[in-house]
């Protein structure tokens, strides 16, 4: 078992936010690169798209699975092992020749990506004592910001100097540094029995259920959300989810041991998560376009506006984290959530005559909310996980943050869409040349559904800190 406070964490820590960093420079480096590899593949920008959602979804098919085998096996062990197979599959996508090879390299990559990503939080809530977790934590949150804000501009200069297959090469040195780093620096742990009686029935549930629930959100906008195959697909996830459930509650060892939320604040607090990261991208999904096809921005300068959310994520996440140890996390995340609700108010002010001053500003305001409510939140969720079920606690938050975002995508495109085909007298699959008025009313209102989503978290959280005892921050350990 890992200790409470390691005299050495602070000099760990740099070590697991390789997880963060790395997971979210890959998430937004490729994007950029996206118009290339669909020439260069021979494929449409649809089909090149899968590169990325594919990542996405095997990620989320195992992160449950891997936090659960960090528990049994060892969180340094399963973290190590991570970035080696992160590695490999980043090889293999720069030297993939076809859009197939592409997303099964992709997908592999993902795997090592869901390793190290299941266990980064478990094992900085290891070995940090309460007093300083929100500290820590508050770092991996401006870690995430640091990836997304360098990825698109790092990724526009390398693909432009030395083509795509550069921006999966630059993973591999990083990858086997974090390798031996972490054999040299991340605690030793026991683990008895290794993965004896692992739950392969409730796993494979789980991930089917994953598998097919994605597509759903992410074909159901070109699909039509109750065509047949939509249908099916949501009536497999629904009988995949119901068996994993029942699975679950009679297994002898579960993958998800469901008394884990029980906990109030523990559930609460993730479910904060999945509502914030369906508004934030609702927000992600609409603002490029606003700012290049109707502000007319180009890219280089729309990319500099959007900049200014994670800029200020990231600067006040760890005053945040700090706030948290010294003062509760509680107040913080209902501030947070305050916050990014004003910000959400005034975009849905924003029209064709609004200033790319007036849009940074929106969303400096968001990211300035998200990087209050982050870490505190995360701090609540690991303080209300048992100490031998850190890894799983620490999968179940991140799988609400990408199921909050495969949920915004699917969640804003039906909306803006919706509204815009409405307007118009005709179905549409993206922005009509000249139809200003039509676009920025559904913008609008998808800002306003999101704000809905926040106000629901801001609920949540109220309710959630007027049924909590002193005390109660500090959780099971």
């Amino acid at each position: 078992m890992l200790e409470s406070a390691r005299p050495d964490r602070w000099k760990i820590l740099p070590v697991v936010l390789l997880a963060p960093l790395m997971g979210s420079l890959d998430g937004s480096i490729v994007n950029v690169a996206l118009p290339s590899m669909a020439k260069e593949l021979g494929v449409g920008l649809d089909g090149a798209q899968w590169a990325v959602s594919s990542y996405l979804i095997v990620i989320s098919a195992l992160i449950l699975v891997f936090g659960k085998i960090a528990d049994q096996l060892g969180k340094s062990r399963v973290f190590r092992w991570g970035f080696l197979v992160f590695g490999a599959g980043s090889l293999l996508c720069a030297f993939a020749w076809s859009l197939p090879v592409l997303i099964a390299a992709r997908s592999f990559q993902a795997i090592g990506a869901s390793m190290f990503m299941s266990s980064n939080q478990a094992i900085i809530a290891s070995i940090f004592p309460h007093e300083e977790r929100g500290r820590a934590l508050g770092l991996l949150g401006t870690t995430v910001a640091i990836g997304t804000m360098i990825g698109p501009p790092l990724g526009g200069i390398m693909v432009e100097l030395f083509g795509w297959p550069s921006l999966f090469l630059v993973n591999i040195p990083i990858s086997i540094f974090a390798f031996i780093a972490g054999g040299a620096m991340l605690p030793r742990e026991t683990r008895k029995g290794g993965l004896s009686g692992f739950d392969v029935i409730g796993a494979a549930l789980f991930a089917a259920f994953i598998m097919s629930l994605f597509y759903f959100l992410l074909s159901g906008q070109s699909g039509g959300w109750t065509s047949v195959s939509q249908l099916a697909l949501a009536a497999l996830a629904a009988a995949c989810f119901g068996l994993f459930l029942a699975r679950e509650r009679s297994a002898a060892n579960p993958m998800l041991d469901l008394s884990i939320f029980r906990s109030g604040l523990f559930s609460v607090s993730v479910a904060c998560v999945l509502l914030v990261f369906c508004a934030t991208f609702c927000i992600n999904i609409v603002q490029p376009f606003y700012l290049q096809d109707i502000l007319g921005l180009a890219p280089a300068a729309a990319g500099l506006v959007l900049l200014a959310s994670p800029l200020a994520s990231g600067l006040i996440a760890p005053l945040s984290g700090y706030l948290a140890d010294r003062v509760g996390a509680e107040a913080l995340t209902v501030a947070g959530l305050v916050a990014e609700l004003a910000s959400l108010a005034l975009m849905t002010l924003l029209g064709p005559s609004s200033s790319p001053f007036a849009a940074a500003a929106c969303l400096a305001l968001f990211g300035l909310g998200g990087g209050i409510f982050g870490s505190p939140n995360t701090k609540l969720i690991m303080a209300h996980a048992p100490r031998d079920k850190l890894g799983v606690a620490g999968s179940v938050n991140s799988l609400a943050r990408n199921m909050g975002m495969v949920s915004g995508i699917a969640f804003a495109v039906s909306i803006l869409y919706g509204v815009m085909g409405a307007r118009l007298g005709h179905k549409v699959s993206g922005y009509a040349p000249g139809e200003d008025a039509a676009f920025t009313a559904g913008m609008r209102a998808t800002f306003l559904a999101a704000a809905c989503l926040v106000g629901a978290a801001i609920a949540l959280t109220i309710v959630r800190a007027a049924r909590s005892r002193p005390g109660d921050e500090l959780g099971t350990q």
